[in-house]
């Protein structure tokens, strides 16, 4: 009797592990190779004696992206109204707090081989389930905390400065009026490679439809985005896909029958009403209105449009993932998720 309790013992430590470490499919013969293009040590190279010369080098290499740095996110001006712009420029490259900026960036990314790996793995299962999907070039840089993964024409970057980690706190709390610490607290190295897959799923591949207005529908974009994410990063932990921590995870798991209960006796599912659904959509704190002391997860729309759209997939196997994001009827998602968490 007792060696067959052992045996039950590992037996259910095993499946514990197993649920906690989710396997993907088999991706190793996926050809992918990913190779970040370290824009922000090439500009490092560029000073007052060849600003001209190699600024004309980098746009001429970096196309789309690099004009799209100068004006939209270092705010210096547009490369192709004339050179009037590096007038601009130039003290940027040379103010003591971008110096410190950058000399953060390259201390906490010495070598971006790691997340290289992360980011290959996560566009192989893209390429499984999307075969002709275009992969984009993907490009390093800093811009004092203007923008942390911003996609053009055939990029996305990877704005370093917010993704710094501890080594980047000492900056943070000069930005509290525009970077709260809820946001901030994701500035982290292992981020990288959650936020650069959730903007190109929402930017390249699957973008909201503007006829989406009610929760339910945004409720159920959300979780086939976060849905994609499980694909694409089966293996990645459900906190750095949602953005929780695992306080707020924990809370929404043992909340889950009462978050439902919420949205339902506040016939608040088919509203539509921008100002009335937006806490449950947007980044925050909290979500006001819901638990004690202000212990709430926030988003907890999109954490709930997450967890209807696994039930679907869980009672609907042969439903593939094409399949899921192209079914736009979110009424049919709900009902046949057979959604009913216990209260």
């Amino acid at each position: 009797m007792r060696n067959s309790q052992t045996y039950l013992f590992f037996f259910i430590c095993f499946l514990a592990l197993s649920c906690n470490n989710k396997k993907g499919p088999d991706v190793s013969q996926i050809k992918v190779e990913i190779s970040v293009e370290r824009f922000d040590r090439e500009l490092n190279t560029v000073n007052t004696s060849n600003i001209k010369e190699k600024t004309d080098e980098l746009r001429k290499k970096y196309t789309w992206f690099y004009d799209d740095y100068m004006e939209q996110m270092l705010g210096v001006g547009s490369p192709s109204s004339g050179p009037s712009y590096l007038n601009s420029l130039a003290p940027v490259l040379q103010n003591p707090d971008y110096l410190e900026l950058r000399s953060s960036a390259e201390k906490v990314f010495p070598d971006f081989g790691p997340h290289e790996q992360d980011l290959t793995e996560a566009f192989k299962h893209v390429r499984y389930y999307y075969p002709k999907q275009k992969i984009p070039r993907l490009i390093t840089f800093i811009s004092g905390f203007a923008v942390q993964t911003p996609i053009g024409n055939d990029y996305i970057g990877i704005g370093l400065d917010m993704f710094l980690g501890k080594e980047g706190e000492r900056f943070y709390p000069a930005l509290r009026q525009s970077i709260p610490q809820y946001i901030a607290r994701r500035f982290t190295p292992e981020n990288i490679t959650p936020r650069v897959i959730e903007a190109f799923a929402r930017e390249e591949m699957f973008p909201e439809d503007d006829k989406d207005r009610n929760l339910l529908s945004k409720m159920i974009y959300n979780g086939k985005i976060l849905y994609m994410m499980d694909a694409f990063m089966p293996a990645a932990q459900d906190t750095l896909k949602i953005g929780y921590t695992g306080k707020q995870l924990t809370w929404c798991k043992e909340n889950e029958g009462g978050i439902w209960a919420y949205f339902l006796e506040s016939e608040l599912l088919f509203e539509s009403d921008y100002m009335k659904i937006q806490k449950y959509l947007a980044e925050a704190p909290f979500t006001p209105g819901l638990g004690d002391n202000s212990e709430s997860a926030p988003k907890l729309g999109v954490w709930t449009g997450w967890q209807i759209v696994r039930a679907y997939m869980d009672k609907n196997p042969d439903i593939t993932l094409q399949q899921l994001i192209l079914e736009k009827d979110a009424q049919k998602i709900l009902t046949e998720s057979k959604y009913k968490p216990k209260i």
